[in-house]
């Protein structure tokens, strides 16, 4: 009994390293993952583009409206 409780660490050692070396080595997944990181690249893009566009108009409106206020006010 005691020589199978010593071996469950070495046990659950092996199966841990043969699932790390099945994942390595399966590639069936990797197409997916692949893309969605570049989907998400391109979607940050996007925005960081939309941004760049939209930043000096939003600039110029937010100008508009602290003048606008500080004549009301």
């Amino acid at each position: 009994m005691l020589k199978k409780i010593r071996s469950l660490p070495l046990i659950a050692y092996l199966g841990l390293v043969e699932l790390a070396r099945g994942v390595k080595e399966d590639e069936r997944g990797l197409s997916g993952v692949v893309v969605a990181v570049l989907l998400i690249l391109i979607a940050v893009l996007a925005i960081v583009l939309i941004w760049g566009f939209l930043s000096g108009w939003l600039s110029d409106l937010w100008a508009k409206i602290i003048g606008e206020s500080a004549a009301i006010g």
